[in-house]
C-alpha cells in the first residue's frame, strides 16, 4: 500500500516512520523549499515519547532534549502554587522531553531519509487539491521551484499539513480561518543561566494572557554556564492598544522589556533574558471547531491539520505522534483502506476532541487560574483532581501509558505493499 503524506513537520514525519515500520510505503511532499532547524520550544510527553522509543528513536531523542522532572506553577511574584512531577518523576516509563522544535525536526528527517531513501521527503511542492475514487487518490501539487503542475498517484492520501491545511480545506470548503482566544503569544531562546532546579518547567500567572512559561531545552556547555531557555510571555490587548499583526510579527526588545515589567519573578532575569533573545516572535493563540468526521474515503487528517488545540496541557504535538501509530496500525489491520480510516477516525477524533475542548476551559492550567481567583493555592487534592481529570481524557495518565498494547505493528501482521 502506498500512503502519501501532505506535509514534512513533526506530525508528517513521524507519519512516514510509523508507515514505515509497519510495511507500508510512504511519501512526505512538504510545501517548503527547504525543511530548517527553526522554531523554538516544544514538549513531549510520556505517551509521545513511548511512540518515538518504539520507531527507534530513543537514543536520538536523549541527544537533542532535556527530560524534565516537574512542572511548577507560579503566580506573577514567583510563589509556588502548585507542582506536580514530570516523567519518570511521576510513574511513567518513558521520559517527558523539552527540545527544540527544530532540532527534533531534523532528527525525525535524517530517520525518513535513512530508512525510507534520499527521496522520501520531496520538497518545494504546494499541495492544491485531490481526486479519488475507488482505486485510488490522485493528488495535484504545485512545484514552486520549477513552477509546474505535479500529480501524485497514491492509495491513501493523509493531510498532516498544519493548522491551515489545504487537505481539510478541500473536506471542508466553508470551515473559514482558524478561531482565536484573543491572546497572543510571544516566544524566545535565549542564553539564561538555570531557573529552579535546571530539569523544571515553569508556568507563572493565571488566566490566558497573563501568563509567563520558561523551561530550558539545552544545558550549558560547561559548568556554571548558561542553558537555552526557551520561553513565552502571553499577552492581550485591545486591537487599537498594540498594532497586533499576525503569527511571526516580530517583537521589539522595547515592546518586550514594557510587557515584562509588571511581573516580579525573582528566580528568572526577565531583562536578560529579553536581551538574549535573537529574535521575539508572536503567535496568535489559535484552534478549530472540533470536526464529525476526519476521514472520507482514502483520504484522512491527522496532527494539527485534524485537530489544532490551545497549548495548555502542551498535548497538541503529543497528541500528532500517537496519531500517526494508530493511523499505520489500522492500515495494517483492515484490507480495505477505506475501512482502515473509518477504524483509525472512531479510535482517535473522540478523544482528541474531547482534550481541544479541555484545552479551551483551560485544561490543567485551570489550577493556576483558579488560584489567582481564589487569592492564593488551591488545597492539594483539588488541584490533584485537575490535572487527574485531563490526563485521564488526554488518555496520558502514567497506568495509562505504560500499560497499553504497543501499536508496533509485527513484520507477520503488516500487509505487503
Amino acid at each position: 500500500m502506498r500512503v502519501t503524506v501532505v506535509g514534512g513537520g513533526i506530525a508528517g514525519l513521524t507519519c512516514a516512520l510509523s508507515l514505515h515500520a509497519a510495511g507500508l510505503e510512504a511519501r512526505v511532499w512538504e510545501a517548503a523549499r527547504t525543511i530548517e532547524a527553526i522554531g523554538v520550544g516544544i514538549n513531549l510527553l510520556p505517551h509521545a515519547v513511548r511512540e518515538l522509543s518504539e520507531l527507534g528513536l530513543a537514543g536520538e531523542l536523549a541527544s537533542v532534549a532535556l527530560p524534565p522532572h516537574r512542572l511548577s506553577y507560579r503566580d506573577r511574584t514567583g510563589e509556588t502554587v502548585w507542582e506536580e512531577p514530570l516523567g519518570t518523576a511521576a510513574g511513567y516509563r518513558w521520559p517527558q522531553y523539552s527540545v527544540h522544535r527544530g532540532r527534533l525536526q531534523m532528527v525525525l528527517l535524517a530517520a525518513v531519509r535513512e530508512r525510507l531513501g534520499p527521496d522520501a521527503v520531496r520538497t518545494g511542492l504546494q499541495f492544491q487539491r485531490f481526486d479519488q475514487n475507488a482505486d485510488g487518490v490522485r493528488a495535484h501539487f504545485h512545484d514552486r521551484i520549477g513552477d509546474l503542475p505535479v500529480t501524485d498517484d497514491t492509495d491513501v492520501l493523509v493531510g498532516a499539513d498544519g493548522i491551515d491545511s489545504a487537505v481539510r480545506a478541500q473536506l471542508y470548503p466553508y470551515e473559514g480561518p482558524a478561531l482565536g482566544n484573543g491572546v497572543h503569544m510571544w516566544r524566545g531562546v535565549a542564553h539564561h543561566p538555570h531557573i529552579l532546579d535546571g530539569r523544571s518547567i515553569v508556568v507563572a500567572g493565571g488566566t490566558p494572557g497573563a501568563k509567563f512559561v520558561a523551561y530550558p531545552i539545552e544545558d550549558p556547555a560547561t559548568t556554571g554556564g548558561e542553558a537555552l531557555m526557551n520561553w513565552v510571555l502571553e499577552v492581550r490587548h485591545e486591537p487599537s492598544a498594540l498594532p497586533m499583526g499576525g503569527t511571526g510579527r516580530r517583537i521589539t526588545t522595547a515592546e518586550a522589556h514594557n510587557e515584562t515589567a509588571s511581573w516580579n519573578l525573582p528566580w528568572v532575569d526577565l531583562a536578560t533574558l529579553v536581551e538574549q533573545s535573537q529574535a521575539i516572535l508572536q503567535y496568535p493563540m489559535l484552534d478549530r471547531d472540533p470536526l464529525p468526521r476526519w476521514s472520507f474515503g482514502r483520504v484522512t487528517l491527522l496532527g494539527d491539520a485534524a485537530h489544532p488545540m490551545f497549548p495548555m496541557g502542551m498535548n497538541g504535538g503529543s497528541q500528532s505522534v500517537v496519531d500517526t501509530r494508530v493511523l499505520a496500525w489500522c492500515l495494517t489491520r483492515e484490507n480495505d483502506p477505506v475501512a482502515a480510516l473509518r477504524r483509525y477516525d472512531r479510535m482517535r477524533r473522540p478523544t482528541v476532541n474531547a482534550v481541544v475542548l479541555a484545552n479551551r476551559a483551560l485544561g490543567p492550567e485551570e489550577v493556576i487560574a483558579r488560584a489567582e481567583s481564589h487569592g492564593g493555592p488551591l488545597p492539594a487534592g483539588r488541584a490533584e483532581e485537575i490535572a487527574t481529570r485531563y490526563h485521564k481524557l488526554a488518555e496520558a495518565t502514567a497506568p495509562q501509558v505504560n500499560s497499553h498494547s504497543s501499536w508496533t505493528v509485527s513484520g507477520s501482521t503488516a500487509r505487503p505493499r
